[in-house]
C-alpha cells in the first residue's frame, strides 16, 4: 500500500506538500521495486525550473537508466543529497529517507487534482501488472 500523504503519477513518482509549502518528490515502491538496485541519480540544481510530466532527471540501476518525470511544476529549491550520495536509500526507503527534490510549486492546487489518489494509484498498478 502507498502512502495516503500524497498523490502520485502513472510515470510513479509521487508528490506530497510539506509544511513549508514546497512540494517533496520522490519515486515509488513500485518504480524502484521495477528498477532493481538504484547506483546514481542525476537531479536538477535548484533554481532549475521543471513542468508537470515532463523529464526531471534520471536514475540508474544495475538494469537500466530511466527518466524521473516531475509530478508537479515549480522551482527546485532543494536536492535530497543523502540519496544522491547514497542511491541505495531509494531503494530502502521511497517515501521518506529517499525523496529526490522539493519544489516550490507554481500551480499547486491545479496540478495536484491531476494526479492520483494512494487507492487509484494501487488500482493503476494492479492493471499494468496484469
Amino acid at each position: 500500500m502507498n502512502p495516503s500523504d500524497r498523490k502520485y503519477s502513472k510515470q510513479h513518482e509521487w508528490a506530497k506538500l510539506d509544511q513549508d509549502g514546497t512540494v517533496i518528490a520522490g519515486i515509488t515502491a513500485f518504480a524502484q521495486e521495477q528498477l532493481g538496485d538504484i547506483v546514481f541519480i542525476d537531479l536538477p540544481s535548484p533554481g532549475t525550473t521543471v513542468k508537470q510530466f515532463e523529464k526531471l532527471g534520471e536514475v540508474e540501476s544495475v538494469k537500466a537508466v530511466s527518466d524521473i518525470y516531475s509530478p508537479i511544476s515549480g522551482e527546485v529549491t532543494i536536492l535530497n543529497q543523502i540519496a544522491v550520495d547514497s542511491p541505495e536509500t531509494i531503494n530502502q526507503d521511497p517515501f521518506e529517507q529517499g525523496w529526490m527534490v522539493k519544489i516550490k510549486p507554481t500551480n499547486l492546487s491545479q496540478e495536484m487534482d491531476n494526479l492520483l489518489s494512494s487507492d487509484s494509484y494501487d488500482t493503476f498498478i494492479e492493471s499494468e501488472a496484469h
